[in-house]
């Protein structure tokens, strides 16, 4: 919200990256704190994609699948590709209190963190990044575009990784503007409780931790009502 009061326009942009496994079924699966979700999908075998991405309240930016995780070197091309996609040929290069800055949200896992990623930005001025605080998918409207996401890429039936990157692509393209602007309002509503330090439940509690326990704020706030 800091943002809001800043003089240079802005631009929210959200990243972060999904897995795919090629070698099992399809199964209902849920990301445990502190580890990546991985969506299982028919498929020969021979390792994951991953699929990074970036969204914001105009659509989806960028989207790169890459087999196997992704990682430092991996995600400095994804930024140079989201630079190209993101600042118009005319803006290239120019920098200035009327030009946006497009400020990229993401979570705070090692490689979002480290010297060669910090130094990319530095060496782009037009974007900047902020952390999100731990625990938090609420806050990261990109959470609810890679479950919408995914759905669409079971429709295609993908059976080989030809076919998988191709329904992964075509499921990026069926995401709108109004999706992702609809996202954004929704997280944008736990902005002021956030700031009140309250504890939150809501429904991506239950699609990324699926057992009780693991829910520690929500459990806390239950036990405190009792």
């Amino acid at each position: 919200m800091a943002l809001e009061g800043n003089e240079t326009p802005h631009i929210l942009v959200f990243v972060d990256e999904a897995g795919f496994n090629l070698a099992k079924g399809r199964r209902r699966g849920c990301n445990i704190i502190g580890h990546r979700a991985t969506v299982d999908v028919p498929g020969q075998r021979g390792g994951n994609i991953t699929m990074c991405a970036a969204i914001s309240e105009n659509g989806v930016a960028t989207h790169i699948p890459s087999l196997g995780p992704y990682n430092t070197q991996k995600l400095l091309i994804f930024l140079d590709r989201l630079h190209f996609d993101l600042i118009p040929e005319n803006e290239r290069g120019l920098v200035g209190p009327h030009l946006p800055q497009y400020v990229i949200v993401w979570d705070n896992v090692n490689f979002h963190r480290g010297p060669l990623i910090r130094a990319w930005f530095t060496t782009h001025p037009r974007m900047v990044m902020v952390f999100l605080p731990p625990y938090s998918p609420f806050l990261n409207p990109i959470e609810e575009f890679f479950s919408a996401w995914r759905w669409r890429v079971y429709e295609h039936r993908a059976q080989d990784q030809s076919s998988l990157l191709h329904a992964m692509d075509a499921a990026c393209e069926d995401i709108t503007g109004d999706h992702c602007r609809g996202w954004l309002r929704h997280s944008h509503r736990f902005f002021p409780r956030c700031i009140a330090r309250e504890n939150i439940r809501c429904d991506v509690d239950e699609n990324l931790w699926p057992h009780r326990l693991q829910r520690v704020d929500g459990q806390e706030g239950e036990d405190g009502g009792q």
